[in-house]
């Protein structure tokens, strides 16, 4: 065939090939819709600093940092905070999982080019009927290529990519836990140094009522009685001052746990908690949207599942490859160095499957359930995020209250107990008055303290709630994926 007539089918060929790669069967992404309130309802009326939809604070931008740890002005938990992301376990592993999904992307991308090898060969062998021994030495190039016609291995990149983006996403969530457990878990060993503070007030002033209670009963103005109802006050808060030493000891192994040192290698100074819970800023219900990676990785596996459905449809269709070899042949030697035969081949495959029992469309059907799967996934994650707004802001709401409440509780016990010391120094209140008044003045501020470090928890866990500081945007274009589009307002 003359040269020209071979040059018009191939032209023609790569024209064929350059349009019909243009489609991708399946269908394309769109984000389904997801249950979004106007809203909070925990926002309310109750909370004064609230404008519309907005809460004002200060510091105002808690929200758009990165470092939303901060927040709290405390420079032992920034310490902390700053070892997690580089010694912690959990994060390691997830960021290696991230490494694993964008190899795979990178894998997929390579069903773009062609697959190219080269190989070489010696051979002396001879026929069973003319005896002749001959040799043989080869070198060839070989290519192949499969024309992506129906859009298979771009549906393959699609998913690659929205798995990459999900694993991404994944890691910020799972280092975005891990900071927030790590603040919780130091607040609460703050307030168990602050209890063991107030236990070791409470002890030293039981032992005096106790010694005082004593010497009234060797002069003969007190009975055994009260000398036994003081070593019982005595000797419960002994106990619980031992107690709150094995709430401390845990908080500070989980602490050095979480910055991934043995526990033994870290030890922590008492330090007073200070009162100082800031106020967090709350946008409206859309943008939670945008600010959760846990709702983005939820997203982004919808859109990978999405991409799944068009690479089974693909299989309905027929597969395009292109090849090409050509090499260099000779007989001998010297034949090879002077002139060895040229061999070469270009041709053209289409292969499709006529029967396969239903193979086909039980894969689609498993990524169309698959994909179903996805999206009540998604809108579960969100349905679950906005109840641990709602429930942290209630918490921040009614704690405040509560602490207001508890605060004039303790200031009146610590009356009451001044003036029924006075009344029992003056004989006109008897012991159990004071041992009364002691109880309730110890447990008031006890339960103060506690309700400080639910404040803490119920801060730092709406803080978390609203996704720190990260943003859908800060799914990076992975490998060149595109970050995921804003939600619908």
């Amino acid at each position: 065939m003359p040269m020209m007539n071979i040059h018009r089918p191939l032209s023609m060929l790569a024209l064929a090939c350059a349009l019909l790669a243009g489609c991708a069967v399946g269908p394309d992404y769109r984000r389904p819709d997801a249950p979004v309130p106007r809203a909070f309802k925990e926002a309310g009326e109750a909370m004064p600093a609230w404008t519309g939809d907005w809460k004002t604070a200060e510091p105002a931008d808690v929200m758009t940092r990165a470092d939303w740890w901060r927040v709290f002005n405390d420079p032992a938990l920034d310490a902390l905070v700053s070892q997690v992301q580089v010694s912690n376990q959990n994060i390691k592993a997830a960021e290696a999982q991230y490494r694993q999904a964008t190899a795979a992307l990178q894998g997929a991308r390579a069903g773009f080019f062609p697959v190219v090898g080269a190989s070489a060969g010696v051979s002396r062998g001879a026929s069973s009927s003319g005896g002749r021994v001959t040799n043989g030495q080869t070198a060839t190039l070989s290519a192949s290529w499969e024309i992506d016609v129906w859009g298979r291995i771009r549906r393959q990149v699609e998913s690659a990519q929205a798995g990459a983006q999900a694993s991404q996403a994944d890691l910020a969530a799972t280092l975005l836990s891990t900071q927030a457990t790590l603040a919780q878990s130091y607040f609460l060993l703050r307030i168990a140094d602050s209890q063991r503070a107030l236990l070791d007030r409470t002890v030293a002033d039981y032992e005096k009522s106790l010694q005082l209670v004593k010497n009234q009963y060797q002069a003969g103005t007190a009975q055994r009685s009260d000398v036994l109802q003081s070593e019982t006050q005595l000797k419960t808060a002994q106990a619980q001052q031992i107690d709150i030493q094995i709430t401390r000891a845990q908080l500070e192994h989980a602490i050095a746990v979480l910055v991934g040192k043995p526990p033994a290698d870290l030890t922590m100074a008492v330090v007073d908690v200070e009162d100082a819970i800031p106020n967090v800023p709350v946008a409206v219900p859309s943008t939670l949207l945008e600010r959760r990676p846990d709702i983005a990785a939820a997203e982004r596996r919808m859109a990978s599942a999405n991409a799944d459905i068009g690479v089974a449809q693909a299989a309905y269709y027929p597969t395009l490859s292109l090849s090409a070899t050509g090499g260099l042949t000779a007989g001998t030697l010297a034949r090879w160095l002077s002139l060895p035969d040229r061999v070469w081949s270009v041709g053209a495959g289409l292969a499709g499957t006529v029967f396969d029992g239903g193979l086909r469309s039980a894969a689609k059907a498993q990524a169309v359930a698959g994909y179903d799967q996805t999206v009540a996934n998604y809108r579960q994650t969100v349905l679950t995020a906005f109840q641990e707004v709602e429930d942290n802001l209630a918490s921040a709401r009614l704690l405040d209250q509560e602490a207001t409440v508890q605060n004039d509780a303790l200031r009146s016990a610590r009356e009451a107990l001044g003036l029924v010391n006075n009344r029992y120094r003056a004989g006109t209140a008897g012991l159990l008055d004071v041992l009364t008044a002691q109880t309730a003045a110890y447990t008031a501020e006890r339960t103060a303290l506690s309700i400080t470090g639910r404040q803490y928890t119920a801060a730092v866990t709406l803080i978390a709630a609203l996704g720190g500081g990260w943003h859908a945007e800060d799914v990076a274009a992975a490998q060149g994926a595109p970050a995921p589009s804003p939600a619908p307002k």
